[in-house]
């Protein structure tokens, strides 16, 4: 029987996002996790399991959909999404370098490099494995 590929780029795009964005949650988890056993860092109102969880998920849909926006609007709109998203990425971990989480400059440290990790793990799934497993044929035919 013939094996017959029904994906459009838009669900191919959206697809790719969701699966890279379960893929970047389990990296965020998991360096949540040693963060926090290494160094002891305890506050958790802003970045815990429930928004990792939820944040980077709906986060990677929303970039698949911009993917496929930049992809469908310009040949060149690939070169275009990594571009803007490496640039994003540097940016965001830019800015986190001033956040000022509390009075005390240990947790803020802390925090700093908590949000960091978190912001180089999604920036990097985002520019770089958004396009990669989009045109994979091996990831296309056993994944999606």
């Amino acid at each position: 029987m013939k094996n017959e590929n029904y994906q459009t780029p838009f669900s191919k795009a959206f697809l790719t996002g969701l699966f890279v964005g379960i893929v970047c949650t389990f990296i965020c988890l998991t360096y949540n996790l040693v963060y926090r056993t290494e160094t002891g860092f305890v506050p958790n109102g802003i970045i815990n399991v429930a928004s990792i969880i939820f944040g980077v998920n709906i986060l990677f849909m929303f970039i698949g959909l911009v993917y496929y926006w930049f992809t469908s609007v310009s040949r060149r709109g690939e070169v275009f999404f990594i571009i803007l998203f490496s640039l994003l990425t540097i940016f965001l971990a830019w800015e986190a370098e001033g956040v000022n989480r509390s009075e005390n400059h240990l947790v803020t440290l802390e925090f700093r490099s908590l949000l960091l990790g978190v912001i180089l793990i999604t920036g990097t799934g985002a520019s770089f494995l958004v396009p990669f497993l989009f045109h994979n044929k091996r990831f296309e035919r056993n994944v999606l």
